[in-house]
């Protein structure tokens, strides 16, 4: 891993001992407006080291957005960009920094302070940018993009909404069962994976029900980032890739997207309504067996992996059903068929366990109006 990773309350204090000269801070306008970046900024001032905001990072970082914040860095010259934030503003300062350095300009230190625990961006080599207008999101992928030092400090997560909370908690499971069955995986994802999920199976709830519970704070921050290196290791699966379009379609938080598709993703993954052995059913059972859930056989301990985590999406209350994420029906199965051809061809259904059709990405997607699996 090429990340160093900084862990704890008051981690952030290390910034200090880093070769930051000219930082270039990227941040969304909470951030800056509620004085969370001071904790940053009062730091450089402390080391002599000189800096700018910009803090016009939003949802679902846009094109429009990553080009703006590469005009500032133009202008200010920065030998260091820190990335302050969730995903949006990790994946906007990645992007940037990376096509900064592709014009030319000398490669940048980029550091990552994570301020939810769900992407897991600070220690992977992927950013996520969209383009409304086109309606898609673009999973970009280059090692150039890795962060050099994250700093896992959970006192930043203590004032997230008990929604954000869940929906980036649900993020952090998927990813974490997605690196789990990817074609890619390999002992050392496995164990982050592993440690992951049960990370995730013990504190989630927590923290959705306590957000100033700091030792779930800090075991869901830690559960992000080790999520993070797995996918980073062997990619994810069709949950995302399905998730990808639905959001950009219908502008559904991304962890929220993960969640409402992953029960059905596992359900077509393992094969639970086709006759026949399919590669993936038996992780699934590894997975439910480390969490001591087990049925007579494996498909139907499979069903039982899938019954605790919805059991656990009703506990800290995410919806499972389209209608209720305030989707018009109709126009949901009107957008069904462009959904599914645009997750057949992002890049994270390369690494899917099971190869899907365009016809049984759209029956997942359907089965989202109903709710069961």
């Amino acid at each position: 891993m090429n990340t160093k990773v900084y862990m704890g309350s008051s981690c952030l204090e290390k910034i200090k001992e880093l070769p930051v000269g000219k930082a270039y801070i990227i941040c969304d306008p909470f951030m800056a407006q509620s004085g969370k970046v001071n904790l940053i900024t009062d730091l450089l001032i402390e080391k002599g080291s000189s800096f700018e905001v910009f803090s016009e990072v939003v949802p679902d970082p846009t094109i429009a957005v990553v080009s703006k914040a590469i005009g500032g860095m133009k202008g200010f010259g920065p030998d260091t960009v820190i990335a302050l934030g969730g995903g949006s503003a990790i994946d906007t300062a990645k992007a940037a920094s990376h096509i900064y350095t592709q014009m030319g300009n000398d490669k940048l230190n980029l550091i990552a302070v994570p301020t939810t625990s769900g992407t897991g961006s600070e220690v992977t080599n992927f950013s996520v940018i969209s383009d409304p207008e086109a309606q898609v999101k673009y999973p970009l992928r280059s090692d150039s993009m890795v962060p050099d030092a994250a700093f896992l400090d959970p006192r930043f997560t203590v004032s997230v909404p008990p929604h954000i909370t869940a929906d980036t908690g649900m993020d952090v499971l998927t990813h974490a069962l997605e690196a789990y069955v990817s074609t890619n995986a390999g002992d050392f994802t496995d164990a982050c994976a592993e440690k992951a999920v049960r990370l995730v199976w013990s504190y989630l709830a927590r923290t959705v029900e306590e957000g100033s519970d700091m030792e779930a704070r800090t075991h869901m921050h830690n559960a992000s980032c080790l999520a993070g290196v797995a996918f980073n290791g062997a990619s994810l699966g069709l949950c995302h890739s399905m998730a990808h379009a639905l959001g950009a379609r219908f502008h559904i938080p991304h962890g929220r997207s993960n969640a409402i598709l992953l029960p059905h993703v596992i359900s077509y993954n393992a094969g639970l309504e086709d006759a026949g052995d399919f590669a993936a059913c038996s992780r699934y059972v590894a997975i439910a067996n480390m969490l001591g859930i087990a049925a007579g056989t494996e498909k139907a301990t499979v069903h039982g992996l899938v019954r605790h985590i919805k059991n656990l999406m009703n506990k800290i209350k995410i919806p499972q059903q389209i209608t209720d994420l305030n989707v018009d029906k109709d126009e949901f199965e009107q957008a069904v068929r462009e959904m599914a051809e645009k997750a057949l061809h992002d890049n994270c259904t390369l690494t899917n366990p099971r190869v899907p059709a365009v016809e049984e990405i759209e029956t997942i997607y359907r089965k989202l109006c109903k709710g069961g699996y």
